[in-house]
């Protein structure tokens, strides 16, 4: 014990230590996030949308998660007042590498799901054509899109192609399914008769 005590006691110091600094690791990842949820909060309390930009913008947030988080609310407050820099601020998101890829996705197809007003077509369409290459909601939510700029551009047999093609797509959802289909029938193109029924009933809100 004389020789070899020392090995114990040292053992026992580092399983209390490492159990302190893990308990103080965890309150503070605690409050920080109870810090950052209450400042979103007073932030979107706001009357004026500017007001609100401004106070969301001010949050000091604790990592790249969250400063995505506070980003995006801060675009959604002020697409209203100035899309174009609404647009160019969500574009300045989807480029950080240090941000996870699920926000960098939603803020690429945030901006380039702003319009004309914000980017221009050409920018649209490459940033969207990134995640159609994907999968999941967001590869639909793109192709959607592109569905939309194909209209915009002019080009609606490329539209209608896409549409019935979104139509049927085993990840879209019941809800992109019901967009699709009416827009499919609004340009002229064609559903199978009960998947045309079922859309127009829907729009009739029965």
């Amino acid at each position: 014990m004389r020789r070899y005590g020392w090995i114990a006691v040292l053992a026992v110091l580092l399983l209390v230590g490492g159990a302190a600094y893990n308990e103080w690791r965890k309150a503070n990842e605690r409050a920080a996030a109870e810090a950052l949820g209450d400042g979103i909060l007073a932030a979107l309390e706001q009357d004026e949308a500017e007001a609100r930009v401004t106070a969301l913008q001010a949050i000091d947030a604790p990592d790249p998660s969250a400063d995505a988080v506070v980003t995006l609310l801060a675009a959604g407050e002020s697409l209203g007042s100035d899309p174009k820099a609404t647009a160019e601020a969500l574009v300045a998101l989807a480029e950080r590498g240090d941000v996870p890829m699920v926000y960098r996705q939603i803020a690429t197809l945030k901006a380039a799901a702003i319009g004309a007003e914000g980017l221009a077509a050409e920018t649209r369409r490459e940033l969207l054509d990134g995640l159609a290459l994907g999968t999941g909601t967001i590869r639909v939510l793109a192709e959607e899109q592109l569905a939309y700029l194909d209209i915009e551009t002019g080009n609606q047999e490329a539209a209608l192609t896409r549409l019935e093609a979104l139509y049927v797509d085993a990840e879209a959802s019941e809800g992109l399914r019901q967009r699709v289909g009416q827009i499919v029938l609004a340009l002229g193109g064609e559903l199978s008769g009960e998947a045309a029924s079922d859309v127009a009933r829907q729009a009739d809100g029965g």
